[in-house]
């Protein structure tokens, strides 16, 4: 392999971890993606560190939680606060390449022209803020004429992928973000292509549905699994690029998303909830040095904040010191691993749906347990292995108390070590000059 691999990381919107064919999804039709895992390590216990756009968007380029990169709702600007992914990229000769949904320009117009210098370092550009009208899906390269995806967006943006992997110069290594919007909602903005595949009523839900909204649940999941079964299509037509290129064994593929969606578990709709359906996302990295095409799956906690380490690594390239997160190559590889086994997640502001319902949490997952704590204290224990629908809250039993004290304690060294006070939301919203609506968004224009 290459000295200097390239680098292509496929991210999807609000797609669960537990919503492919590898993952044991019996509705899913997933066979590229399923492909790609048994060449992969396949992370199969990352959880994103705000189940929310664009605080787990930027935690990825950053490696740092939402507090540092103040990103901790949608719709506000990453600004240049940190060395990002892409930077380290460039300065170490890499092209750098984005292509699709971007959700960090937080400018208050989701289809203005992105200027150069607030790309974070990207310089091949075919970008809009944010749409998911997937058939009428915009975009801006280098020059402020507006352009039109043919079709259904994520097809378009991946047949861009192709086009640019294989006008490459072999001379020079890339990194290249293709960012989708589906499986994010509208549901049903797909083609009848892959909707036909997925009839409400032959569709299985997760044990943790209520009755009351199993029909609406089966109906968005109709929808939900033909995105996902669209960007299988279009994983297979970026990995074949790959492949006719003669670039396969140079190159690091990961495969992930931002979030999950609770498509009606424990009766919720969306994201931000801290279970699992929401926190819980795929994580796919197939580099041919590491498996040899031998299928790896590890629980090892993995957070997104650690995902930009855990790649520059990979690469041998320098980590910023400016990253909270944690490298995790060394499960890849064999190296060391740091034994702390945790996974920090957080909501910081409600907005939207959560901010009627839900509140601010912060929250730690190990391989086994899931514990979260409220502003008014200890609020939801599951041991996963035993409940993996996380249908028994064990919060308050004694029997799981030494659990809890010890989970309650690993929490709150974590939050004292990247400085997370846990304060309520809107002293954070203050601090940071957000405006907000009635549903605690900032608001926006298409």
């Amino acid at each position: 392999m290459a000295t200097k691999p390239n680098v292509i990381i496929l991210l999807a919107d609000q797609l669960r971890a537990q919503a492919l064919g590898y993952a044991g999804d019996v509705n899913a039709r997933t066979p590229r993606i399923d492909a790609l895992a048994r060449q992969s390590v396949n992370f199969s216990n990352t959880i994103t560190c705000c189940p929310l756009c664009s605080p787990a968007r930027a935690s990825l380029l950053t490696g740092q939680f939402p507090l540092s990169h103040r990103v901790i709702i949608n719709d506000v600007h990453l600004g240049n606060v940190a060395p990002s992914i892409a930077s380290v990229f460039r300065n170490a000769g890499y092209d750098t390449a984005y292509i699709g949904k971007w959700h960090l320009d937080g400018s208050g117009n989701r289809s203005a022209f992105i200027p150069k210098d607030r790309r974070q370092e990207f310089s091949f550009w075919s970008v809009l803020e944010c749409t998911h009208d997937y058939y009428h899906s915009l975009y801006w390269g280098d020059d402020d004429m507006m352009h039109q995806w043919k079709g259904y967006d994520a097809i378009a943006q991946s047949k861009a992928a192709r086009e640019y992997i294989k006008s490459r110069d072999s001379s020079t290594p890339f990194f290249l973000v293709v960012s989708w919007g589906p499986p994010h909602d509208p549901y049903r903005a797909v083609s009848w292509q892959f909707k036909r595949k997925f009839p409400p009523g032959h569709l299985d839900t997760r044990l943790n549905v209520p009755d009351p909204v199993q029909k609406q649940s089966r109906k968005d999941l109709s929808g939900y699994y033909a995105h996902v079964s669209a960007l299988d299509y279009c994983c297979g037509m970026i990995l074949d690029a790959v492949k006719e290129t003669g670039i396969e064994k140079e190159t690091i593929i990961v495969f992930m998303s931002d979030h999950g969606d609770l498509l009606g578990s424990h009766g919720l709709q969306g994201k931000q909830a801290p279970w699992d359906e929401s926190i819980r996302i795929p994580l796919l990295i197939k580099d041919p040095r590491m498996v040899g095409g031998n299928k790896l799956e590890t629980d090892y906690p993995i957070n997104v904040p650690d995902i930009m380490p855990t790649i520059l690594s990979l690469c041998n390239l320098p980590v910023p010191d400016s990253v909270e997160g944690r490298d995790r190559s060394g499960v890849m590889t064999g190296g060391e691993v740091p034994v702390d086994g945790a996974a920090l997640f957080a909501c910081y502001s409600p907005i939207c749906n959560w901010h009627e319902t839900g509140k601010e949490y912060r929250g730690i997952r190990t391989s086994q347990h899931t514990f979260v704590r409220s502003l008014q204290g200890p609020w939801l224990l599951y041991d996963n292995i035993a409940d993996p629908f996380q249908l028994h809250n064990l919060v308050g039993n004694k029997a799981f108390s030494d659990v809890q004290d010890r989970l309650d304690t690993a929490l709150a060294a974590r939050l004292k070590e990247i400085g997370d006070e846990f304060l309520p939301g809107e002293q954070y919203l203050k601090e940071f000059g957000y405006h907000v609506g009635p549903d605690g968004a900032v608001p926006y224009k298409n």
